[in-house]
């Protein structure tokens, strides 16, 4: 019998500890791959007590026997995929051994992440918080029928496709009254980003680069088990996430028919993960945001500042409606929560159950979230007071815990499958 594709993601907006979760259920599957998204992921481990930030590179990179397939959803920059398979390396991971790649995948050229910084700049006022790593215009070109992918980097007219797509950008750029000589990338200049990325792609050839589509399938005929691994969040969906504040490919479960080539039949469980709080990085609506000195213990206790960008994190309390709209739209089977440590302290947590839409109480997720008309209405519960023990098990962390943790499944109608309580691969209870 075939198998099916298992997938975790984020149920919010990024950030909810997706690395780590894929890294402890990693040893159940033969293969990790992503299949959206680029270099603006940042996926955090902590293996034997050093911390490592995967961008590009799926998860399960770290175990040994284990395949990593970077989809043809996801957009690469050869450069930084470069330099992020040099640290691993250094670490003694043999990435070109446990790593494949699709060639359908789509190429961030050094002129589109100048495209990304003078969009950016040009909207002033209205910047939507990009990464600047040429995510967007990429996944634009790509739509438009204009992108370059890595199987291009084969043929014998790569540079003539490469030439015609920078000047075309830097065409665009030069409306914008912008040159090459106005943006630093990674803090060097456009010609030297050039040249290393040149560099990075001829070595890009020494991956094994793979039909997606006709390998993911022939690895499920052949009883492989398969975890996808998403990036972002189910509310940066370009399609269902809070737009315009949205990255811009599909991240949630749907996406994954694309991103790797499958039939929706082949997806088979699907694990939401959400913070016992909530967080979001950049502009954009965030319903149950706190501007106060709880929003600060989160953010502080949390430690949240952007893996990718460094931000601080926007912090507030989690948003029940909002998770079960992302149950609803991803098909979750199996909810893992993270970051209950973080308000081990908190007398007192709450949870958004409702909202108050011009005066009316609503449990739907709407189309204008941001309307100054909404207001989230809170169920408050006795907080815990103590250290969260996983040694220990499920039915022997304290009452006010559980009590928490079930009326939150409750409500979303999940199967509760995971606790994470640090960031550790062991700090981790099986419900």
């Amino acid at each position: 019998m075939t198998n099916k594709v298992d997938v975790l993601l984020g149920l919010q907006w990024g950030d909810e500890g997706k690395g780590k979760i894929v890294d402890f259920l990693a040893p159940k599957y033969d293969v990790i791959a992503r299949f959206q998204g680029g270099a603006n992921a940042g996926h955090t481990l902590k293996i034997d007590g050093k911390t490592y930030v995967l961008h590009l590179i799926p998860s399960g990179i770290f175990h040994e026997n284990k395949l990593n397939i970077i989809g043809n959803g996801v957009v690469i920059d050869p450069l930084i995929f470069k330099r992020e398979c040099d640290k691993l390396k250094e670490m003694n991971v043999n990435v070109e051994e446990r790593l494949l790649v699709a060639k359908k995948a789509h190429l961030i050229l050094p002129s589109h992440r100048l495209l990304d910084a003078v969009y950016e700049k040009n909207k002033g006022e209205q910047k939507i918080g990009s990464t600047l790593k040429g995510i967007g215009p990429t996944y634009t070109d790509k739509i438009g029928r204009l992108g370059l992918r890595v199987g291009d980097i084969l043929s014998d007219d790569f540079m003539d496709k490469y030439n015609k797509l920078k000047f075309h950008h830097l065409n665009i750029a030069s409306n914008y009254k912008f040159h090459t000589d106005d943006f630093m990338l990674d803090n060097i200049s456009f010609t030297d980003y050039e040249s290393q990325w040149f560099e990075a792609a001829k070595e890009l050839k020494n991956f094994h680069l793979i039909e997606c589509e006709h390998f993911v399938n022939e690895l499920l005929n052949e009883g492989k088990k398969i975890l996808a691994e998403g990036a972002q969040g189910a509310m940066l969906d370009v399609d269902f996430g809070t737009y315009p504040f949205v990255t811009s490919s599909n991240t949630i479960s749907a996406g994954v028919c694309t991103g790797l080539g499958i039939s929706p039949q082949k997806v088979g469980r699907v694990f939401g993960i959400t913070k016992a709080y909530c967080t979001r990085v950049g502009a954009g609506p965030f319903p149950t945001e706190l501007f106060d000195e709880v929003g600060d213990a989160l953010r502080v206790n949390g430690h949240e500042f952007g893996s990718t960008t460094g931000r601080p994190r926007r912090c507030g309390w989690i948003d029940l409606v909002q998770l079960k709209y992302s149950v609803m739209i991803n098909g979750v089977t199996d909810i893992v929560i993270t970051k209950p440590d973080v308000m081990n302290d908190f007398s007192t947590v709450f949870m958004c159950t409702s909202y108050d839409i011009n005066n009316t109480e609503h449990t739907y997720f709407p189309f204008d979230v941001d309307s100054k008309f909404l207001k989230p209405n809170y169920k408050d519960f006795k907080g815990w007071m103590t250290k969260l023990d996983y040694s220990k098990g499920f039915d022997k962390l304290p009452e006010e815990f559980k009590n928490y943790v079930k009326f939150l499944n409750d409500y979303l109608g999940t199967n509760l499958y995971l606790i994470s309580t640090g960031p550790g691969r062991e700090e981790t209870i099986v419900c």
